[in-house]
């Protein structure tokens, strides 16, 4: 150890911001270990590294008492007195015992605790670094599949693709870019575990995020979004400024920029709905592209009667239910969707055959709403149909 050790030190802690301090106590701790194990000692020992040469001294510690029991760790007043008359009982003395061929094993031992260290460092950068972005998106690159799980390479770590974060039928082929959502980044002995999300709704918000930007200026507010990931989202938004249609921003020009979202999702088809304040209104955009005739709202049970025409009414209730489900999702209403001719039979009970579909039919752990707040309350602004791409 010399002058140069304490210059690689500083190094060190310039470029990686591990105090000089904190290195070499961690090398000085790890150097009694090692003298201990290579020269068979079981004594009390200091290790000292000076801080401007990079000299290493070891010193033997003896506790001084009246009687000796153990010679390796105590020592009797006389002994003690004849080094330094000022010792006294329970005093501790110290001899330096540093081994000639000391330096070798030291210069080992402290690049094995400097790379720990800065592993260690790294590590902790990195969880610092992700944990913050919980919530947000990221790009990465398929690396490998691991059983069921896929690793996603996203730089100086690499992200869990869990089976159930997947979407289902989509293809990971390995050297693949895409984008997914961060869900949680946890702590472990091997570094931070970064885990990814593709079907949570939080990718899709924060893909109109970038895509639109009356979005990221706060212009145009997603209120909510339903979606079954792979097959059909629905995503409400509103406007601040009345001059901006909300629908027609996240469509873009010709289409550009929802197909766009829609490319990064394989395909998945998107419903864009204009929000209400009126409950009704916000119903009836929630069943695009089906067109509606009239809504009725009843608070009790929170049931939403809703009456389309004879053709529309499949469109309306979707393959399998798909779209009555998500619309039930997004506006936390049940809904219960009759075609004209069945309100003119007289099937107008919601406790008969037609059952309303409750908003939590089709919700998972990864499917939740994400509401942008309650509905009540907000500004007036006019209602449409929406856009389906």
């Amino acid at each position: 150890m010399n002058t140069e050790f304490i210059g690689a030190i500083e190094e060190i802690e310039r470029s990686k911001g591990i105090a000089k301090d904190v290195l070499l106590e961690a090398i000085e701790a790890a150097l009694i270990s090692a003298y201990r194990r290579n020269f068979g000692s079981s004594q009390s020992v200091r290790v000292h590294i000076d801080r401007e040469t990079g000299e290493i001294k070891v010193f033997s510690r003896r506790a001084v008492v009246s009687e000796v029991e153990d010679p390796r760790t105590e020592i009797s007043i006389e002994e003690a007195k004849q080094i330094d008359p000022n010792y006294l009982e329970h005093d501790v003395v110290e001899s330096e015992v540093t081994p000639k061929n000391f330096g070798r094993i030291a210069a080992q031992t402290a690049k094995q605790v400097v790379v720990q260290r800065i592993r260690e460092a790294e590590r902790g950068i990195i969880f610092e670094e992700f944990s913050s972005r919980e919530g947000d998106i990221v790009t990465g690159i398929v690396h490998r599949q691991e059983n069921r799980n896929i690793m996603i390479d996203l730089g100086r770590a690499e992200g869990v693709l869990a089976p159930n974060e997947q979407i289902p039928g989509e293809l990971y082929r390995q050297g693949e870019r895409l984008k997914a959502y961060i869900l949680e980044v946890r702590k472990t002995t091997k570094g931070p575990q970064i885990m990814l999300s593709r079907t949570h709704p939080g990718l899709l918000k924060r893909l109109f995020e970038f895509e639109v930007p009356e979005i990221h200026d706060g212009i145009v507010e997603i209120k909510g979004i339903s979606r079954e990931a792979g097959s059909r989202s629905k995503v409400a938004v509103w406007s601040r400024d009345e001059s901006i249609d909300p629908v027609g921003a996240c469509v873009g020009p010709k289409g550009v920029r929802v197909q766009s979202i829609v490319g990064e999702l394989k395909g998945e088809k998107m419903d864009i709905v204009r929000w209400s304040p009126d409950i009704e209104e916000f119903i009836a955009n929630s069943l695009s592209p089906a067109k509606v005739v009239c809504v009725r709202c009843y608070e009790e049970g929170k049931v939403a009667r809703v009456i389309v025409p004879d053709y529309q009414l499949s469109l309306a209730i979707g393959k399998e239910g798909q779209n009555a489900r998500l619309a039930a999702k997004l506006t936390g209403w049940r809904i219960d969707i009759r075609s004209e001719s069945q309100v003119a039979e007289g099937a107008d009970s919601v406790d008969d055959e037609f059952s309303p579909i409750e908003p939590e039919d089709s919700v998972g752990a990864a499917d939740e709403m994400i509401a942008g707040e309650e509905i009540p309350g907000m500004p007036d602004t006019p209602g449409d149909g929406g856009d389906e791409s």
